[in-house]
């Protein structure tokens, strides 16, 4: 079941508010979701980190700790 909050809000247990960078990865973030894109390009490490609609598309949660785990309740 996914949580009960808007998709482009990550869980504060997976982005706390201190975290560096983070209106850039939230930004990242939404322009992904904006593109129905997969995910996006993380602008601290350069990986790629999957979007919150790609991972709510896949049905389930793999509990492997992704950022935007949208089944992720605190």
């Amino acid at each position: 079941m996914l949580a009960d909050r808007p998709l482009s809000q990550p869980a504060l247990s997976r982005l706390p508010l201190d975290t560096a960078r983070r209106d850039e990865i939230v930004a990242a973030h939404d322009a992904a979701l904006a593109d129905d894109a997969a995910g996006y390009l993380d602008p601290v490490s350069g990986l790629f980190v999957l979007s919150a609609k790609f991972l709510a598309d896949r049905g389930f949660c793999c509990d492997r700790g992704c950022r935007h785990c949208p089944y992720t309740e605190a």
